[in-house]
């Protein structure tokens, strides 16, 4: 094998079985500034960000993922961005609760769908954004901290679900979630590897992830400005900005197959594919 042949092939991907939970953006728009990417001086189309949701959407549904939706609320914009409502493992939710307080009803929300559901509900005793900063990889969650979730939040996320927690530092303002910095390519433990943006952690974190994942994907500077890492994989499939080419070479080469989308209009709140997906997992 020369070195400039891919370290796996297509034949060893499988994709999983997933299921999601989704918001439509009936109420879409940027009425207010909490992240680098809103402006909300600038007009945004409600009808295009559904349009465009509902691409992400059936192709989640052709996939063969199990899509659960959950109503949008008026008055939340942001509801759509699901991942962070929560972070589910082993039949448990544990809660949202939000930093800014134009998103912290949101926390209620998502929580009263978990528990009509099926899920036992960990009602959240501090600030965090659910999956936008707690992501699985293998036996470990990686959580992020610097803009959104608490510091703390990362030990009672431990506590609840008894799995070691790796506290990762975010340092750039426009990567303020861990799903925008990291992107998950396979979360079994068996395969289990990621995607990364270095410019987004001081070096103590850069440490543990290239400890941890020596083979990761560091992706360039202009694939994470339209949040390119912001993807969501099945192990095989993995759903990204269509913008995100140098990305989508790299994943290619890798053995995955991904397949872009366009959520320019979600991008405009600060989100992408990863914002709109929670991953159910009971």
């Amino acid at each position: 094998m020369t070195l400039t042949e891919p370290l796996v092939t297509s034949a060893t991907r499988t994709p999983a079985t997933k299921t999601v939970l989704m918001c439509r953006p009936d109420h879409f728009t940027v009425s207010y500034r909490i992240n680098p990417w809103m402006f909300p001086q600038n007009p945004t189309d409600t009808a295009k960000a559904v349009a465009q949701w509902e691409v992400l959407h059936d192709t989640y549904v052709g996939l063969g993922f199990d899509v659960k939706l959950i109503d949008p609320i008026p008055g939340l914009p942001d509801m759509v961005y699901a991942a962070n409502g929560g972070f589910t493992l082993d039949g448990v939710a544990y809660g949202a609760s939000f930093t800014y307080p134009e998103r912290q009803p949101e926390g209620p929300a998502y929580m009263d769908w978990f528990a009509a559901n099926g899920f036992q509900v960990a009602v959240p005793k501090e600030i965090n954004e659910g999956e936008g900063d707690f992501l699985l990889v293998g036996d470990v969650i990686l959580a992020g901290t610097g803009f959104r979730s608490a510091n703390d939040s990362h030990g009672e996320l431990g506590r609840i679900f008894d799995r070691p927690v790796v506290s990762l530092n975010l340092v750039n303002p426009s990567y303020y979630h861990l799903d925008t910095a990291i992107a998950v390519l396979d979360d079994r433990p068996e395969s289990a590897n990621i995607a990364y943006l270095p410019s987004a952690f001081d070096e103590p974190s850069l440490e543990i992830l290239r400890e941890r994942f020596p083979d990761a994907i560091i992706v360039t500077e202009e694939d994470a400005a339209v949040l390119g890492l912001n993807s969501f994989s099945d192990g095989y499939n993995i759903v990204i900005a269509s913008r995100a080419k140098d990305f989508e070479r790299q994943l290619r080469e890798r053995g995955f197959n991904p397949i872009g989308v366009d959520l320019s209009e979600l991008l405009r709140g600060g989100g992408g594919v990863k914002c709109c997906t929670l991953e159910l997992r009971a």
